[in-house]
């Protein structure tokens, strides 16, 4: 499987589009949709060592950037002072800044120098409800690219496409206010695959996935869900010549990509589902780690419902994670869960190389692990990020800090630079020493 995504990958890298290249980031989870980059990457910086740049964002927004060509592209959320809405924390949690206008943003930043190229407003507006006081925003949901065009998703808000150079080529209102538990806030990615947008609306009423042409924003198709608040992103696989778009919930189910009819569905996982599924060969995992901590893998092919059959390949309540989406690279699937504790598991059987182990001083995650080079990359919400050796057995390599930040971002590498989005700033680390863990 990973040798057919490289061969891939190889190919691509021979077609530069608007600049693009097969190593860019052009969606939340990477170029293999797993959360591993091409190359290498650092593996020791700090305040002083191995800062290329970092530069400030304005407003507040938890979206990962993309990298494609020469350009960092990234959404904000930025309040214009109107409004007399609540802005302090609100019921567990939820409801900040629910009331007050903000001015929903799309900037473009130089590679090189972290100079913004270009700011857009795609549309001010003032949100019907808030967002969790520490890990929401109004920009949470990340973009995606396809090497000519950027589409930003701003939930309630619409989606937007532009060209490379800043141009709005088009904007989509779904119509829909979503209403959120608690006002938890919105967060959901919206996946591009095979010249295809796809995007999911789940909340407390009248949920549905659809199916957009990122040319036109035309609607091709939308079908009903009766999930409710769930954040994670859709995902497409292929399975004996045929693809489906899987979505986690209640119940993980897949849809015929070509009509958004159900397929087949698995229940088991609970609510407040946030890691994207992953694919290894003909097994699809999905995951919770709230209301029920869940490990499920699927194995593709079947139809209908798949729940309590030998469609479940294997399953764990051990490990599993709430927020951070899960990495799988050479059949191992890597998962981290929120109070940091990692786990690698056999992808084919389930069995465990090693099981929630302990890193070296509590730590909280939102962040989604990413990898390179045979080192996984963990952003935490505690100035660290934390690199721990891939493969069977598990080691601490580095622990890097920068004093003082928060990352509920996910990171990104390409081009052996890995780009840090913490809470006020991005940063660009390298190094000419990427290597040196070896």
């Amino acid at each position: 499987m990973h040798g057919r995504a490289l061969t891939l990958v190889s190919c691509l890298a021979m077609v530069a589009v608007s600049g693009a290249q097969a190593s860019d980031w052009k969606r939340w989870r990477g170029p293999f949709r797993t959360g591993m980059a091409v190359g290498d990457a650092p593996l020791r910086w700090d305040e002083t060592t191995n800062v290329v740049w970092k530069v400030a964002i304005p407003g507040r927004g938890h979206s990962t950037p993309l990298l494609v060509g020469d350009r960092l592209l990234l959404t904000t959320a930025v309040p214009t002072g109107r409004g007399s809405g609540p802005t302090g924390p609100g019921r567990a949690g939820g409801g900040a800044a629910a009331g007050l206008e903000h001015r929903f943003e799309v900037l473009s930043i130089d590679r090189a120098s972290g100079d913004t190229v270009w700011q857009r407003t795609a549309t001010v507006a003032t949100p019907h409800e808030g967002y969790h006081h520490v890990y929401g925003s109004f920009a949470s949901n990340s973009p995606v690219a396809d090497g000519e065009r950027l589409f930003a998703f701003f939930g309630s808000r619409g989606l937007y496409a532009y060209d490379l150079a800043g141009t709005l080529l088009w904007e989509k209102d779904f119509g829909v206010q979503m209403r959120m538990d608690m006002q938890f806030g919105e967060g959901t990615a919206v996946a591009l695959h095979d010249d295809r947008l796809i995007l999911h609306f789940d909340h407390l009423e009248g949920g549905f996935l659809a199916m957009l042409d990122p040319e036109s924003g035309r609607e091709i198709w939308r079908t009903a869900r009766d999930e409710r608040f769930n954040w994670a992103e859709p995902y497409v696989v292929e399975h004996g010549g045929e693809r489906q778009i899987v979505v986690s919930g209640l119940s993980v189910r897949g849809y015929d990509f070509e009509t958004g009819t159900l397929v087949w569905e698995a229940e088991g996982l609970g609510e407040n589902t946030i890691p994207q599924p992953v694919q290894h060969e003909d097994l699809v995992f999905a995951m919770s780690g709230h209301t029920v901590k869940k490990i499920m893998a699927i194995r593709l092919g079947g139809t209908g419902d798949l729940t309590g059959t030998d469609a479940i390949a294997w399953s764990t309540s051990r490990g599993a994670p709430y927020t951070p989406s899960p990495l799988l690279h050479d059949g191992i699937l890597y998962v981290l869960t929120d109070n940091g504790r990692l786990s690698a598991f056999d992808a084919e059987t389930g069995d465990a190389h090693y099981l929630q182990q302990r890193l070296p001083r509590q730590y909280s995650f939102k962040a989604s692990p990413v990898g390179a080079n045979g080192k996984l990359y963990l952003a935490s919400e505690d100035e660290d990020v934390v690199v721990v050796r891939m493969g069977e057995t598990f080691e601490v390599l580095a622990i890097n800090t920068l004093k003082g930040l928060s990352f509920i971002a996910s990171p990104i590498i390409v081009d052996g630079d890995i780009y840090l989005r913490s809470r006020t700033h991005l940063f660009r680390i390298g190094s000419t020493e990427h290597s040196s863990w070896e």
